[in-house]
């Protein structure tokens, strides 16, 4: 049994919910825009009036905004910490008393650029690396009720937002190149790592930060001249 949320409706959340419905299981597609600070709380509300339960958190909410930080307005600084931060421990906080009695799970989607500094990404890495340490610290907090907590960062990746620059051929190739696997990720690379940390499969694993970027982020080494390195020729 699945609740998936969109910012607003579309086709896309419902298109998921049917999927589910087609493979024998249950789903209700939610909508509510996690800028306003009433909705993750309605959200789980609506989730666990469905089915009675929560037996895991998914915390995949993000929005992107490139700018030198010193021209962000305060504005659009407080919406992504908003969106990208706050929404996922409000989620937090509504979803622990179900997650207790389930003994359950929480996963939050971050970014490789909350790993590693991101020059010109405005806000988006600072939101990304606290919500990285807020999921680490929910970890530490819930374990004692047997709640697990851990973190997907995702690296280069196709999703409707990159869409646009993977539409360049010598851009996509360009990044192809830097990542060991020589690919950009797809959306179920993403989903399968969700997916773990949310099952049974990784019961003995919490407050982890898996970067899923096919190697990228472990290649500094690799770029300094005079070493050897794993890029081919």
């Amino acid at each position: 049994m699945i609740a998936v949320c969109g910012r607003e409706e579309s086709d896309s959340q419902e298109e998921v919910a049917r999927a589910v419905r087609a493979l024998g299981g249950d789903a209700i597609a939610l909508v509510g825009d996690l800028n306003d600070a009433d909705v993750p709380a309605k959200l789980v509300d609506a989730a666990v009036a469905s089915f009675g339960g929560l037996d895991a958190m998914v915390s995949n909410a993000g929005i992107a905004s490139p700018a030198k930080l010193c021209d962000v307005s305060l504005e659009a600084w407080d919406k992504m910490f908003n969106v990208n931060l706050r929404s996922g421990w409000l989620l937090a906080k509504s979803a622990y008393p179900h997650l207790k009695k389930s003994r359950g799970a929480a996963c939050f989607t971050s970014s490789m650029s909350g790993q590693l500094p991101h020059a010109g990404s405005g806000p988006y890495s600072p939101t990304k690396a606290a919500l990285a340490m807020l999921a680490q610290t929910l970890a530490l907090e819930w374990a004692p009720d047997g709640i697990r907590v851990n973190v997907v960062s995702p690296g280069m990746t196709h999703t409707p937002m990159s869409a646009k620059m993977y539409a360049d051929p010598a851009i996509k190739k360009a990044r192809e190149a830097l990542i060991p696997l020589s690919r950009i990720g797809d959306p179920n690379d993403i989903a399968n790592a969700i997916e773990f940390f949310i099952s049974p499969l990784s019961s003995f694993i919490t407050g982890q930060d898996l970067c899923v970027d096919g190697g990228f982020s472990k290649t500094i080494l690799s770029h300094i001249p005079g070493r050897p390195s794993s890029v081919k020729d």
